[in-house]
């Protein structure tokens, strides 16, 4: 018989992982293109094609939360399937449209290097929304 129990831990997870890779993948792309065109500032270029992996610490305590309520028994197998998975493609979608964001901001900072400290205003704010659906998911669980 096969055991659904973890099926919300696993989804909230997986899909945080999928997206932080995908997002990471995209700006590391850019930055390696980058870096081969300009001679300094690469540990710049480093730093925010890694700030996607964030949204994957989100679906890793989410994957702990969720499990524990299990579990637990606090919430049906099924809940935890249903806010699981809806909120591990929050995060997934977030963290792919970060990567895209952190790859504009690694080719705006080679142009123009003064405006790097500006363009985090817009991976903070997607940032935020991978935030929102980390703790409205946690206030599910209450």
């Amino acid at each position: 018989m096969i055991d659904f129990r973890l099926a919300g831990p696993a989804l909230a997870l997986g899909f945080s992982a999928i997206g932080a890779a995908i997002g990471c993948g995209i700006a590391g792309i850019i930055s390696h293109g980058i870096m081969s065109r300009i001679e300094e500032g690469h540990g710049k270029l480093i730093g925010l094609s890694a700030a996607p992996a964030s949204q994957m610490i989100f679906g890793f305590i989410l994957m702990l939360a969720l499990r524990n309520a299990v579990m637990e028994g606090t919430v049906s197998p099924m809940s935890s399937a249903f806010i699981g998975g809806a909120s591990g493609v929050a995060i997934c979608i977030t963290a792919i449209y970060q990567g895209l964001a952190c790859a504009s901001a690694i080719q705006a900072t080679a142009r123009q290097p003064s405006v790097f400290g500006k363009t985090f205003i817009a991976i903070g704010v997607l940032e935020s929304f991978g935030l929102f659906a980390f703790v409205f998911a946690l206030l599910l669980l209450k």
